[in-house]
């Protein structure tokens, strides 16, 4: 486990930083780096029996070092000290509102940001217009003492990528924030995107090991598709490629016996609905008649199990940890409302742990190993096969009545309903936890790789 250490600035002339003695001699140490920022420093040993960084008050303000009483980490490499990590979370949404700066999300970003003390590094949002190019600094939020301030940052060493949706990222103004980070100055940015529903299906295709997860999918080419589907499963999803939180969801029925077929999908009232046709033409017309077909997929039904006679998923969170390893972090049952096309709690779903689903701790336990293994699997298949650092995912399974796992959807900026369930408040934690974990290791990696090229 890495070490962390507080720090404090001191009144000591020039450019000095003392170092906590039990590292040892570290006299060959010329640079001085607080996330982008650098500087030229003499390095000292702590003389203090107290295990502390105290960084004089003109590095500390060379560096636009303020963040004293906290642990930090100490990265050594080559001639330099890297202290930190910062951590710049990039998002949308200010509201210049000083409690809620971020409207409905606050409470979200508040409690990622409170994790400072317990993971070592400098966490802080920003949006596109507070950076300033020439200076290489952020006006950045953060999160103190139960308040929302905002402070002056370096530029980070790791961005975090927490917009909102795809039409912000897809403006203008992100784009631009994200290939000067990235191509200028180098900098990792982490989650970058949100999935294409029939783009990560083509990937995992390409996958022996994500094939037994995968149910069959099609783009919505022509109505004998969505008729050579039924004929094999008698339902399928027709889903958008771009969709999330459910919406633009519809199930397809046919029933061979009155040889009509039924639509269930949600309206634009919100309203759950379930209609009878006479043909998949009728269908096309009446439900699909104002949209692009081609943004579209249709994909296989599968006879999921049942809680009181309403369908069952899962939701699956994976995250990267400390040392970049994909570990599974939670996993909750959504059982659909009544007549709901999704298991979505805006649809009536009510959200249930797997211990609560099945009454036998056995049963519990081996669906659980079947689901983490398969979101496992798929986490370190995407990571291969999509571009981009990906740290964080969050999946949807279904689970036949074989007890088969089926990969429904795949999002890179997971929603958090499920953490509503008082029971899985701590998981929740362990999610916020793993995003600056991650972050940590970033640094390192990049740090290590750096002077690794200059050698």
């Amino acid at each position: 486990m890495r070490k962390t250490y507080p720090a404090e600035i001191a009144d000591t002339p020039g450019n000095v930083l003392f170092y906590p003695s039990e590292l040892g001699d570290l006299a060959e140490i010329e640079l001085i780096f607080f996330g982008q920022h650098s500087c030229p420093a003499i390095v000292k040993q702590n003389p203090a029996i107290k295990q502390t960084i105290v960084l004089s008050e003109s590095l500390a303000e060379s560096l636009i070092f303020t963040q004293v009483d906290m642990p930090l980490h100490l990265f050594i490499y080559g001639k330099s000290i890297h202290i930190g990590p910062v951590v710049g979370i990039f998002s949308s949404g200010f509201t210049g509102i000083s409690n809620k700066p971020l409207g409905e999300r606050s409470d979200f970003f508040s409690k990622l940001l409170s994790l400072s003390q317990t993971t070592g590094c400098i966490p802080f949002v920003f949006g596109e217009n507070v950076i300033n190019w020439e200076k290489e600094t952020i006006k950045g939020y953060v999160y103190e003492n139960d308040d929302w301030n905002i402070n002056e940052f370096p530029f980070p060493n790791v961005i975090y990528d927490r917009l909102p949706n795809r039409l912000t990222e897809n403006r203008d103004g992100p784009k631009e924030v994200k290939q000067k980070f990235q191509k200028e100055y180098t900098i990792p940015w982490y989650n970058p995107g949100f999935f294409n529903k029939w783009d990560i299906n083509e990937r995992l295709c390409a996958d022996e090991r994500a094939l037994p997860f995968l149910p069959e999918t099609y783009p919505f080419q022509s109505l004998s598709v969505v008729e050579t589907l039924l004929s094999h499963y008698r339902q399928v999803y027709i889903k958008p490629i771009h969709g999330s939180l459910g919406l633009g969801i519809h199930q397809i029925l046919y029933d061979k016996h009155e040889n009509v077929y039924y639509c269930r999908y949600k309206n634009e009232a919100q309203e759950n609905k379930l209609q009878k046709f006479s043909t998949l033409e009728s269908i096309v017309k009446h439900i699909f008649h104002n949209r692009p077909l081609e943004n579209l997929i249709v994909q296989q039904g599968i006879p999921l199990i049942r809680s009181s006679k309403r369908p069952v998923d899962f939701r699956v969170h994976t995250n990267k940890d400390s040392k970049g390893i994909w570990q599974v972090t939670a996993i909750a049952a959504k059982i659909a409302g009544a007549g709901s096309v999704t298991t979505h709690i805006k649809s009536g779903g009510v959200i249930k742990t797997i211990a609560e689903l099945y009454g036998d701790d056995d049963e519990a336990k081996e669906v659980e190993r079947k689901l983490s293994e398969a979101a496992l699997i798929l986490s370190e298949s995407i990571e291969e096969h999509l571009d981009g650092i990906i740290a964080e995912i969050g999946f949807d399974f279904g689970l036949d009545k074989k007890g088969q796992v089926w990969m429904f959807e795949a999002n890179s900026k997971p929603g958090r309903s499920i953490f509503s369930h008082p029971k899985l408040k701590e998981f929740e934690l362990l999610t916020r936890k793993l995003s600056l974990d991650y972050a940590i290791y970033l640094t390192e990696q990049t740090i290590t790789n750096a002077v690794g090229a200059q050698r």
